[in-house]
């Protein structure tokens, strides 16, 4: 489950990084989310996918 929302966030930041206009800084919000997720998940010892 938290593999689908952090890649889901990851593809939401490189969208963003396409139409900057439409998300403006909240989209690295999202990215950063999605690694801080990623980086729990590698912590924890738990496979990423």
């Amino acid at each position: 489950m938290l593999n689908l929302i952090a890649i889901t966030l990851v593809i939401l930041w490189l969208l963003g990084l396409i139409t900057n206009t439409i998300f403006g800084g909240f989209i690295h919000v999202l990215f950063v989310i999605a690694v801080v997720m990623i980086l729990v998940r590698l912590i924890q010892g738990r496979k990423l996918l």
